[in-house]
């Protein structure tokens, strides 16, 4: 009788700690708007800042995320390419009746213009490889993680196109936003440009290579610059994989916001580039 007692108090102990992890972690979700509040913005980058928690807003601004009582101190963040980010306390945020969250546009200015005399060359940078037998990429549905190569340069180079050598997909539709970042330190990199760019095509057009024509972006950049796809759009289950070489590195993160690691093999994305001599 002792024992069966003993038993049916562990058992509703047990269901107490769940249903208390269940209260503790609170469900917050609402809509990315632009700052007027009349337009919705897709694809948002939402995560708390290097806890490697986080999501991307879907393409209506939806986002929902589930966020222990242990992380109320962090600060999450709204982030989004030509938008200004947004932080705030993730107590702060779950006690709004409201939860809906507005970015403001930010206003490019024209850089000044000095015309000097500066030789460039036509140059591929990044990883090359089309062996298919060693493969690494997408394999997971996460959304906000992301996968890149540091493009190694002295100088200022202009950006022509993106070459990606794909491994294997199965997905009947693809779907990736390109980032380019400026290293700012030691695994700090910021998000230089001012539109989205996505990538969406069919299986059938997804063959050896997808190649991103940038000529029209104007993409200019001053030193070393990583090149990332990140999945953004919930695309079911499947993968995508891209060759890979050994004796590069991988740059990732597994969600918005978080921690950039680096994994001991290079995926195949390369740039051609007219790079200052």
């Amino acid at each position: 009788m002792i024992k069966q007692i003993y038993i049916i108090t562990r058992f509703l102990f047990l269901i107490f700690v769940i249903n208390c992890d269940i209260l503790w972690a609170q469900n917050i979700s609402g809509i990315v708007l632009n700052e007027d509040g009349n337009l919705p913005i897709e694809y948002v980058n939402i995560g708390v800042i290097k806890r490697n928690i986080g999501t991307v807003s879907d393409i209506n601004g939806k986002y929902k995320l589930i966020i222990g009582s242990e992380f109320d101190d962090d600060t999450l963040q709204f982030s989004s390419i030509g938008y200004y980010p947004f932080k705030i306390k993730i107590a702060e945020l779950k006690k709004k009746t409201n939860k809906n969250i507005f970015l403001k546009k930010k206003i490019f200015s024209l850089n000044e213009v000095i015309i000097k005399p500066i030789i460039f060359k036509p140059k591929t940078l990044g990883v090359t490889t089309k062996f298919k037998n060693i493969s690494s990429g997408f394999k997971d549905n996460f959304l906000g993680y992301e996968c890149g190569i540091l493009m190694k340069v002295k100088k200022t180079a202009y950006i022509k196109s993106v070459n990606i050598n794909i491994a294997y997909c199965s997905y009947d539709t693809i779907f990736y936003r390109l980032n380019i970042y400026k290293v700012n330190g030691e695994m700090d990199f910021e998000n230089i440009l001012k539109e989205p760019i996505y990538i969406k095509m069919s299986k059938d057009m997804v063959n050896n290579v997808i190649k991103i024509d940038l000529h029209s972006k104007n993409i200019i950049v001053d030193g070393d610059f990583l090149v990332t796809l990140e999945h953004v759009k919930d695309l079911g289950e499947g993968y995508l994989t891209f060759c890979t070489s050994l004796t590069e590195k991988t740059y990732y993160r597994k969600t918005s916001q978080g921690d950039w690691k680096k994994a001991p093999a290079g995926i195949s994305i390369s740039v051609n580039a007219d790079v200052e001599k």
